[in-house]
């Protein structure tokens, strides 16, 4: 856990914060996805990433970088409040049990749900199983809307890789990259796929459950190293943020090659005499094939900028509004 604060009250704070991050970092959480659903060789490395911002402010505008907000944020509240809710949930129900076994389940549960727990680190397959069994949760309900949001981000790129060095007919390109309104795109993927495509992708995402587990186990054993550095009684802002940046680098290098084929996959439509649409081990053998290893990590540049970015404003407002939360709470108490 990163304070002692009920669930409800964590929840709501890693919710805000998540969603103050995605909005400072979603263009290129935009140009992230744009990256690694592209077939065009410019497009690799930071070049790449400068080059497709070009691109969507010539053909789009600025409000181009933005394709796809509304519903990006959406599944970012519903998802990390959830995934923080049922985190801490678990965690404070782990060490509660851990501390006093004695205590019967059901007084255990209504404790972790109403009382402050104060924050413990638990064993490393503890913490990854009760951050895998929050993030599954979490992202089983999110999915519908991470879909949705991949699609909106998507839908033009078949003319982008032909378009990338073409100055010379903004007009007519930004009208045939006109990115379609949320509703087209339910309308379609429901027409085309039925209900199960907004879950398109599930599979893969399965494993990157352990992505936030790892990137919170990481946050708390490097905030730890900078408490037992500097002796602080909370780190500071610029410790909170670079703690949490870091920490989801590491998780999104380590399980980058998974997160590409979820996007693969929910951005790929389903095709003519096909059963559905690509697997993780077709996208993997397609990226092997025309990238080499390399292939697998395309993109992960703007993907690593993102994260770092995003992770460290997240957990620095939820930092923030927990030490608010904290005084009001002494105070009324």
């Amino acid at each position: 856990m990163t304070s002692s604060l009920p669930p409800l009250a964590q929840a709501w704070s890693g919710a805000l914060g998540s969603a103050t991050a995605n909005s400072i970092s979603y263009p290129l959480d935009l140009v992230a996805t744009k990256l690694q659903t592209a077939r065009s060789r410019k497009l690799q490395g930071l070049p790449g990433v400068l080059r497709l911002l070009k691109h969507v402010l010539r053909t789009e505008g600025f409000t181009g970088l933005y394709d796809g907000l509304s519903a990006d944020t959406a599944s970012t509240l519903v998802s990390n409040f959830l995934y923080f809710y049922f985190y801490t949930l678990l965690h404070a129900l782990a060490a509660r049990r851990k501390a006093t076994s004695s205590t019967p389940f059901a007084k255990a549960v209504k404790e972790a749900i109403t009382c402050q727990t104060r924050p413990t680190l638990l064993s490393v397959p503890a913490e990854l199983a009760v951050g895998f069994v929050a993030g599954v949760a979490s992202r089983a309900v999110s999915t519908p809307l991470s879909v949705v949001t991949v699609r909106m981000q998507t839908e033009t790129d078949d003319d982008d890789d032909d378009d990338d060095d073409d100055d010379s007919d903004d007009e007519t390109s930004a009208t045939q990259n006109r990115s379609p309104h949320l509703f087209e795109v339910v309308r379609r993927i429901y027409s085309e796929e039925g209900l199960a495509g907004f879950w398109s992708g599930f599979q893969p995402t399965l494993p990157l459950c352990l992505t936030p587990a790892i990137t919170l186990l990481l946050f708390q054993l490097l905030s730890r190293l900078r408490i037992t550095r500097n002796s602080p009684t909370h780190p500071s802002a610029v410790g909170a943020f670079l703690s949490g940046a870091t920490a989801n680098a590491l998780a999104t290098a380590i399980l980058y090659p998974l997160l590409l084929a979820k996007v693969r996959v929910q951005a790929s439509r389903k095709q003519p005499g096909r059963a559905g649409t690509m697997s993780t081990t077709d996208i993997w053998a397609q990226a092997l094939k025309t990238g080499g290893w390399a292939g697998l990590y395309q993109g992960l540049s703007a993907q690593l900028i993102k994260g770092f970015v995003n992770q460290g404003v997240t957990m620095l407002v939820k930092q923030r509004i927990e030490r608010v939360a904290v005084r009001l709470y002494s105070r009324a108490k």
